[in-house]
């Protein structure tokens, strides 16, 4: 019999829908997306990419409400680790997105470190290495990012380790975590991006529990990674070759990463992912439903 979750919180996100941008002809529109969340059998959902959802707090607000969903977290992406300088443009954006993700009553801001490899034209814009001094920046400004979010909007920020990021694999993300102070900066674990970065999802939620404040449920096809790792082949491509599989078809195994979160004794939100961008739009609903009812069958 399987353990009852019931500290775990299962919702769904935009990205199980096909979307990575804020406006795209391939996605689908916002309505559909909301009312195929909902019969899928979801509560909860993440505001997706900025601009996807409408963005006024009052329409938004009846949008959701009236299909029975609640919002978890909204998303942005920094790249803190250049310095200072990033500081101005970032806040700017922050502000956007946890204005209106604080006005739905959501209490989590989930932050992606920026790409070092563009997930469209696969261009190296970055050494996939930080330097001792970029590391500093990287950590002081996301705790700094971290203070001035919950200060100013009362959210808790979740760091997302994500691949072609520098905040991937285990040795980054163990170095992340005992870099920084766990009252500013958590973690945001995807369990299929750190199996596509080579980590253990179960082994981190045992070792650092403390650090986990939110999940991000997704899937790698172990066939595929392969091939994409031994071709070196960027994150945007290996999602178009379905390198991210629905569950329970692919690694890690979601029973038993729920069941070590379920041990930690604190609620947390795990929301359903699998990137699929582009996709053909009457593909995502039946694959949300199945999910659903396997996350059932674990417990969730």
């Amino acid at each position: 019999m399987a353990v009852a979750l019931d500290r775990i919180r299962v919702g769904s996100a935009p990205d199980s829908w096909g979307v990575w941008f804020p406006d795209d002809p391939q996605q689908v529109p916002w309505q559909r997306f909301l009312d195929e969340v909902a019969e899928a059998g979801y509560s909860w959902i993440e505001l997706g990419p900025y601009g996807y959802l409408p963005t006024d707090p009052a329409r938004l607000k009846d949008e959701v409400s009236r299909r029975d969903l609640k919002v978890s977290a909204g998303t942005i992406f920094c790249g803190l680790h250049r310095g200072p300088s990033e500081w101005d443009s970032t806040w700017e954006q922050v502000s956007r997105v946890a204005a209106l993700t604080q006005a739905m009553d959501a209490e989590h801001l989930v932050v992606i470190p920026s790409f070092w490899r563009d997930d469209k034209t696969a261009e190296i814009l970055e050494p996939p290495e930080l330097t001792t001094e970029q590391w500093g920046h990287l950590t002081r400004g996301m705790e700094r990012l971290g203070r001035e979010v919950k200060e100013t909007y009362g959210l808790d920020i979740v760091v997302h380790p994500h691949a072609d990021t520098h905040i991937d694999t285990e040795e980054h993300v163990e170095r992340f975590l005992d870099s920084t102070d766990s009252g500013l900066v958590n973690l945001c674990l995807d369990t299929g991006h750190y199996a596509y970065c080579g980590g253990d999802s179960v082994k981190l939620i045992e070792t650092y529990g403390e650090r986990i404040g939110y999940l991000h449920l997704k899937q790698v096809d172990p066939e595929i990674l392969a091939d994409v790792v031994k071709n070196e082949i960027p994150f945007g491509p290996a999602v178009q070759r379905g390198v991210m599989c629905e569950p329970p078809a692919g690694v890690p195994e979601l029973g038993p990463v729920l069941t070590a979160a379920q041990k930690l004794g604190v609620d947390l939100f795990a929301i359903v992912e699998q990137d699929m961008y582009p996709c053909e739009p009457d593909k995502p609903l039946p694959i949300a439903v199945r999910t659903r009812k396997f996350l059932r069958s674990c417990g969730a």
